[in-house]
Order: structure tokens, then sequence, then C-alpha cells
């Protein structure tokens, strides 16, 4: 089971710097993620969200292949892959993975202009050597899908080391 964790932070800057150092801490196998995105809100107050995982190339590179072979049947394979390749394509934006869009979007709304928020899917982690290394970066924890006791002891945990961090 995975464990939802927001976290928002002043810029969009920090939180790609954050979300990177995250995604160097999974090849470390500290962390396993099975999701992370940004949700930016730009000063006009639009949200925009970085996904990490896009499904668009994915599809529109099965579309083109499948509209390949069903265009050779029918004698037209490059109009098959044209084709194949446009509704793949939109398929896959449509096919929404990990973070649900319209959450991010929703808790994108209660950030500052300018502000970014840091989704994560976390299905596994070793706290005390990922905490130590994200916490510096500040934020804010917004949301989690913890247990109360849980959410506690990790804002705990973050508060501790950004103290530590500070002397």
């Amino acid at each position: 089971m995975s464990n939802l964790i927001a976290i928002a932070y002043p810029d969009v800057a920090t939180t790609t710097r954050v979300r990177d150092r995250l995604l160097e801490l999974q090849r470390e196998r500290l962390i396993i993620l099975a999701d992370a995105a940004v949700a930016e809100k730009k000063p006009d107050g639009k949200i925009k969200l970085h996904q990490l995982n896009s499904t668009t190339g994915g599809g529109a590179a099965m579309g083109t292949l499948w509209g390949g072979l069903i265009g050779m049947l029918f004698l037209a394979p490059l109009l098959g892959m044209a084709v194949g390749a446009a509704t793949g394509a939109a398929a896959g934006a449509a096919t929404d993975v990990g973070v649900n869009d319209a959450f991010m979007r929703d808790l994108g709304q209660r950030l500052q202009p300018g502000g970014a928020a840091l989704f994560l899917l976390v299905t596994q982690s070793t706290p005390d050597k990922v905490i130590v290394e994200v916490a510096p970066f500040g934020g804010e924890i917004i949301q989690t899908s913890l247990s109360e006791e849980a959410e506690a002891d990790l804002r705990e945990a973050v508060r501790h080391v950004q103290a530590v961090a500070e002397q």
C-alpha cells in the first residue's frame, strides 16, 4: 500500500530539487516511489502539473504499432500508423496513473501564487535516512494519507532535523 504525502514549497525550483533528490534516493534504494508530481500555482492562479510519468508518449507508440498493423491489412499502413498514433496519444493523455490530477489541482489552489507542492506516493522508505536528506529544503506538509499518529511523528522528525540543521 502506498502513502500519499503532499509538501508545499515557496517556489517550483525548490520543489523540483526535492523531487530530484528523492529520485536519487530511490536509486540508492532508500525510498520507493509509485509516483512523484509537482503542482505549480502560476502568478495568474492557474495550476500547472509537472508529471513524472507521461502516458501520452507510450500511448502514441502503441497506437502507431497497432495502427500500422491494422493499416497493412487494408493496404494503408502509413494512414493506419498516423490514425493509431493520434488515437493512442489521446488515450494515453486521458489515462490518469498515480496521484489523481483533480486532487492535485484542488490542493494546488491552496498554494500562494508562485508556490508549488510536491505530491509523493511512497510505497516503501527508510524514513530516518530520507528525512535527513529532504528536511533542509524546508517545506510544509499539507496533506498525507498516514494515520494521525504517523503524520505527527513525521512532522516532528522533520522539525527536529530542520532545528539541528539551523544550529
